[in-house]
């Protein structure tokens, strides 16, 4: 069983590199969107289990970008091509 398998999903989250490019930090980014650090932290971190349409939203608002620049999902040929 893979780790995407054990979590029930592959999607993966950009949120660090889309901050560097952007010289922020997810304190400034929370603040902006009107969450907590913590849970930014949380799918920065890729342990997020959901996420509400509207914080991504937000999220892409203030970043500036796409729903697919902040997400994308990993496929199966993907881990098989990395091994």
């Amino acid at each position: 069983m893979t780790a995407e398998e054990g979590e029930g999903h592959a999607v993966v989250v950009h949120l660090d590199r889309l901050l560097q490019e952007r010289g922020m930090t997810l304190a400034s980014l929370a603040d902006k969107v009107g969450v907590t650090n913590v849970n930014l932290s949380v799918l920065k971190n890729g342990r997020a289990k959901a996420i509400r349409f509207s914080t991504l939203t937000h999220i892409c608002d203030v970043l500036g970008c796409q729903p697919g620049d902040l997400l994308s999902v990993r496929r199966k040929e993907d881990s098989a091509a990395e091994s």
